[in-house]
């Protein structure tokens, strides 16, 4: 829970709640966080056509986004 508070409190309180989410079917979206995050915010998951590398390769920068912002504010804290 503490990692989905740290995301609100700092993500979604500058760029607000996204509306759905894209995931590449990894594992990672079932997570203890995102089961949280999803829990307190409500934003739709919608899977990826799998073996498409153009989606699945927008997942996937993103991902990396979230991950350096998340550690960006972590290190700030």
């Amino acid at each position: 829970m503490d990692t989905a508070l740290l995301f609100c409190n700092n993500i979604i309180a500058t760029c607000g709640v996204p509306k759905i989410i894209i995931s590449d079917r990894n594992p990672k979206f079932t997570s203890e966080f995102l089961t949280n995050l999803y829990d307190m915010l409500g934003p739709k998951l919608a899977f990826s056509t799998a073996y498409h590398p153009q989606t699945d390769g927008l997942a996937e920068r993103m991902i990396q986004t979230m991950e350096d912002i998340i550690l960006e504010g972590s290190v700030h804290m």
